[in-house]
């Protein structure tokens, strides 16, 4: 009897160790499975992500434009039409001529007074408009900041350079005009005493508009006869463009390096053909620089009682 109760107890005990087991097994294998359900759940919402994540397009950002000196943003900018290369290039080309018109300065050029001192003087400051468009050209979607190149360059003339700067003439330019004719004579005259003593380092550029100024009644300017559209008119300031002309026979001869310079519509009588610069304020404008590897001064001085304007330049004996 005991033996039948042992085989009883004995198969009772397998049995429930196996329905423990099967309980065991088929448990894990259902954490297991909603384990492996879980995780490819996740995978599947990370691609779906992915596709919905949108991709960043040049168009679609806003860059802002940054001056190359101080860091400031000048402006912000959205390309939308980066695609369209033509109007895309059309759209910039204008986009870097409006800012420059804000930014660009004409060198104001150091003089030298009565004492022999240097006066005045400011830096020329440039946005380099091509350079501007390279980098409008090249933007993409890591960086937003475009970089506004703008240059300054201060006139390159110190005391020491400027020392015996007078002392020998490398071309020197006269024109003749009537004593008679006092209103032009006039103009003649504040033109010339603007560009005398007018002193350029090496690489210095002059602009004759810009040294000069505007040619106003205020200033002293007075009605004269001007050539516009090959005709003869009453103008303030007729006259200021023998001072141009006469002045671009002198630095020619002397070697500096013509940058700006307009003929006439016609031709005028105080120099031979071909050789005037005519000018005009907010128009054409008398440009050089100096090419040499020193500093000259520009001498000028109109004679009202002999009519003769005289342009000279001048630079140190040690220089040359």
């Amino acid at each position: 009897m005991k033996k039948v109760l042992g085989a009883l107890l004995l198969g009772a005990t397998i049995v429930s160790a196996f329905i423990a087991y099967s309980m065991y097994t088929n448990h894990s294998a259902k954490q297991t499975a909603a384990i492996e359900q879980k995780q490819a759940a996740k995978k599947a919402e990370k691609k779906t992500e992915k596709k919905k994540k949108p991709v960043l397009k040049v168009e679609d950002l806003t860059y802002q434009l940054k001056d190359s000196r101080t860091g400031q943003v000048m402006k912000e900018f959205k390309p939308v039409h980066y695609k369209d290369k033509d109007v895309y290039d059309r759209e910039i080309k204008q986009l870097a001529s409006e800012l420059a018109k804000g930014i660009d300065t004409p060198m104001q050029n150091i003089k030298m007074d009565a004492n022999g001192s240097l006066t005045g003087g400011s830096k020329q400051i440039i946005l380099k408009e091509a350079e501007l468009v390279k980098n409008l050209q090249n933007l993409n979607t890591k960086q937003l900041d475009v970089k506004v190149p703008i240059y300054e360059t201060a006139p390159n003339v110190t005391a020491a350079s400027a020392q015996g700067i007078a002392d020998v003439s490398l071309a020197s330019y006269s024109t003749r005009f009537r004593p008679s004719d006092t209103s032009r004579n006039r103009n003649v005259q504040l033109s010339a005493e603007a560009i005398n003593n007018v002193v350029l380092g090496p690489g210095d550029s002059f602009s004759y508009n810009q040294t000069v100024g505007e040619r106003t009644a205020e200033r002293g300017y007075q009605p004269a006869p001007e050539i516009i559209n090959k005709q003869l008119v009453m103008g303030i300031g007729g006259g200021i463009c023998q001072t141009s002309s006469t002045l671009f026979n002198a630095i020619d001869g002397a070697g500096l390096q013509v940058t700006a310079r307009s003929h006439h519509s016609k031709h005028v009588g105080y120099v031979p053909e071909g050789r005037d610069a005519t000018v005009s304020w907010g128009g054409p404008d008398f440009k050089f620089t100096n090419n040499k590897d020193y500093p000259v001064i520009i001498k000028a001085y109109a004679n009202i009682n002999t009519g003769v304007l005289t342009v000279d330049v001048r630079t140190s004996q040690h220089a040359i």
